[in-house]
């Protein structure tokens, strides 16, 4: 028998296994949001249209999450098949069952169990990046690859820095064989990919919800708060730098929504029209940090301190949701003993270094040491440079500390990690570079430790 039959059997049973654990789909605050719109039909661009638009279509096979789950749990196990399958076709046994044993992740099994857009982009690159892998030569799989690409960069609005290193990988060998000819392509490949959100958005005449100004707002909170300052526009609110003082947190922006038992006195109610007065949003933004520009880095680095699980105390941080939140339709997963036990590991492994984002950053900035040059075609590499760009994208992106927006980037560097360490080559480069390569992740670890103790 065939690696192939065996490899897909074997995946086809743990994505039976893996969608009966989580049936129908857990569905968050953001989850029952996207379905309400999806049912109405009408759609706002504060969660991605596109994916309401895709949930609507697939109630023609059954209402609530389950069909979005069965689409989820297909793209994530179908992306692992054709990594294993690509690992095998190149003689990497190892590499094939590391792969295998990275998808078994309790956190990811959770991820995927539960409908986010994190989870659908995440399983979109994989199927798109395993085409590319399995199916180097195929022209058919490249173009299905890239459109599929483009698709998923309709779900988040940093994709591109994860699409673009897969999607230079469905271009001919010669387009990317020189610097120069690597560039131009680049920047030709970007702009699919860069208009793909604003065109989907539009065609589906997603109204404005001004999703844009959580980002400005959690900004000039944080530059405030390190600045000791009042950056916002003016308000009724007496006092704003005490009370911004009260509402600023490093982990997220969610005091200054509408949302929560004690909503900021300044936020996103507030601000709303003060902000677009002037100079707009970003006006306000590019002054506040252009007169703090250290206390912009000091609220972003804290952030993304946060937001990797870094320097924290795990404690103090967002979980996985074990369960869905109370919804108009009745949708819950049944209690199930397997299940609160995969949870239980998902949340434990959260406490150690493979649940640290940070780590899996880290290994990926080592792996481009290692193996630094994306023209060479190899999808490992794309896989790295895809994963290392994304992560890096939340720095200056990021409004929440949630694992779900490093899925990607944890599933992508394990993978590259898998195949770029199983070459004898890899381990012939000389000692500096692989103690170089090592480097960043011995020191993240050493130092998430610390700062746990």
């Amino acid at each position: 028998m065939t690696s192939r039959p065996v490899i897909f059997g074997a995946i086809v049973l743990l994505a039976l296994l893996h969608g009966a654990l989580f049936w129908p789909g857990i569905m968050t605050w953001d989850a029952i949001r996207q379905y309400g719109q999806a049912l109405s039909g009408q759609y706002d661009d504060w969660h991605p249209p596109a994916m309401n638009w895709l949930w609507r279509q697939l109630g023609l096979f059954g209402a609530g999450p389950a069909p979005m789950l069965v689409l989820q749990l297909a793209l994530y196990w179908g992306g692992t098949a054709l990594w294993m399958q690509a690992a095998w076709a190149r003689g990497r046994r190892g590499a094939t069952g590391a792969i295998a044993l990275l998808a078994l992740s309790p956190i990811v099994l959770v991820l995927v169990g539960t409908i986010l857009k994190d989870s659908l982009f995440a399983g979109t690159l994989l199927l798109a990046s395993g085409l590319l892998a399995a199916r180097p030569g195929d022209r058919a799989a490249r173009i299905v690859a890239a459109l599929l690409l483009v698709a998923a960069a309709t779900l988040r609005f940093n994709a591109v820095p994860a699409c673009l290193p897969l999607l230079l990988l469905a271009v001919p060998a010669a387009w990317r064989r020189t610097v120069p000819r690597l560039g131009a392509t680049a920047l030709l490949a970007a702009i699919p990919l860069v208009l793909a959100l604003p065109l989907a958005n539009a065609a589906l005449h997603a109204k404005r919800s001004g999703v844009e100004l959580s980002l400005v707002i959690y900004d000039l909170g944080g530059i405030g708060a390190f600045a000791k300052t009042d950056v916002f526009p003016r308000t009724s609110v007496a006092n704003p730098v005490a009370v911004n003082e009260d509402c600023y947190s490093p982990i997220s922006w969610d005091r200054y929504a509408w949302w929560g038992a004690a909503p900021c006195a300044i936020g996103f109610t507030t601000l709303d029209a003060p902000l677009k007065a002037g100079h707009g949003p970003y006006g306000w933004w590019a002054a506040a940090v252009a007169a703090h520009p250290l206390a912009y880095a000091e609220h972003r680095l804290a952030h993304f301190d946060r937001n990797t699980r870094f320097l924290v105390h795990d404690a103090d941080l967002p979980g996985l949701s074990p369960q869905s939140d109370p919804n108009p339709w009745g949708f819950t997963v049944a209690p199930n003993g397997w299940r609160s036990a995969l949870q239980h590991a998902a949340d434990a492994t959260l406490t150690t270094p493979p649940g640290w984002p940070i780590c899996w950053l880290a290994l990926g900035l080592g792996l481009l040491v290692l193996r630094p040059r994306l023209g060479d075609g190899d999808p490992a590499v794309a896989l790295a440079w895809s994963a290392v760009l994304y992560g890096f994208s939340y720095l200056p992106l990021s409004v929440a500390s949630e694992v779900r927006y490093h899925f990607w980037t944890m599933t992508a560097v394990g993978i590259a990690a898998a195949l770029l360490l199983s070459q004898r080559a890899t381990w012939q480069l000389p000692r500096w570079r692989l103690a170089a390569a090592a480097a960043p992740l011995l020191i993240v670890v050493a130092a998430g430790v610390i700062a746990r103790a």
